[in-house]
Parts: C-alpha cells; structure tokens; sequence
C-alpha cells in the first residue's frame, strides 16, 4: 500500500495544474482499481485508510497549486465524495465463493 501510495503522490505531484474533474477521473480509476483487488471481507480498514491517504495526498496537491490556498476540509470531502468511490466490501467470504462452484450439484463421494 505505501507504494501505491507513493506512486499516487509523485503522480499527482505531476498531474497538479490539471483540472480537478480531470484528476478527480484519475484519482477514482485508481481508487477504484485498489478496490477491486483488495475490497476482500476483513480488509475494511486497510482499504478506508487507503482511500484516507489518497484524499489526503491530493489536498495538498491542491493547495500547493498557487499561493492562496483556497481548498479546505469542506471542499476537499466535497470533491472526494463525488470523485472517489466509498470503501465498501466488493468479495464474499472465501466459503460463499467456493460454494458457488459446486451450488446445485450433488456432492461426489
């Protein structure tokens, strides 16, 4: 997580003078990608601290883009919430995707 981390930081380090609908897209891909991967059941709080961290790396991208520093917490949860997709569990529990395997088949013995 603290490479990806790392990556996102440098990339939006670049990125920064871009318009934030364009790096709000960005940003959610990205999110949303570490999702799909990691979005497993007892995974809740590494996935909300990634997307945390994420929200966190990109304000201050914002605020490092002139000298007024017109970005606060407010609007900063604003952007987050309509670019960035919740943390929510994506995977059933191994055992329920198992079963999906051999559901509606009579066990073989």
């Amino acid at each position: 997580m603290r490479a990806k981390l790392r990556e996102v930081k440098a990339e939006l380090r670049r990125r920064m003078h871009l318009p934030i609908p364009e790096q709000g897209k960005w940003l959610g891909a990205v999110v949303r990608g570490h999702l799909n991967y990691y979005a497993v059941p007892g995974n809740s709080d590494a996935i909300g601290a990634f997307r945390d961290q994420v929200i966190r790396h990109w304000h201050h991208a914002l605020r490092r883009r002139g000298q007024r520093h017109r970005i606060n917490w407010t609007q900063m949860h604003r952007h987050a919430n309509r670019w960035l997709p919740a943390p929510r569990i994506k995977h059933p529990w191994p055992e329920k995707r198992f079963d999906a395997i051999t559901q509606g088949r009579s066990p073989v013995r």
